[in-house]
């Protein structure tokens, strides 16, 4: 899968540095994935909430921290919507939620 928003990632990387490991880690396994749907996306991460056909949410670092995606399975691409602590996600609607251009 290619990922979209890589300098945004690093961002996060950044502003959460126990995370880091944990999102690298993320990154590489998505990076050769070849998910064709979401149950091709739930074999591999039993964890993960499959929202609606495109949204997916990601536990990180053992749920400390949660990473929103949008996926396009027919382009293979991984778009990186939204990164924070569980507590975070707890206070934002994850189904809704858009990507906020960083600079």
């Amino acid at each position: 899968m290619r990922i979209i928003a890589v300098k945004t990632l690093k961002l996060y990387i950044d502003e959460f540095h126990q995370a880091e490991q944990a999102l690298l880690s993320w990154f590489d396994e998505v990076n050769i994935a070849q998910w064709n749907n979401p149950n091709e996306l739930k074999l591999q991460y039993k964890n993960a909430s499959i929202l609606n056909n495109k949204r997916v949410v990601f536990n990180i670092h053992g749920n400390s921290y949660r990473l929103i995606v949008d996926v396009e399975y027919r382009l293979k691409i991984v778009f990186i919507v939204w990164f924070g602590t569980h507590k975070q996600y707890d206070n934002i609607d994850s189904k809704n939620i858009s990507y906020v251009k960083t600079h």
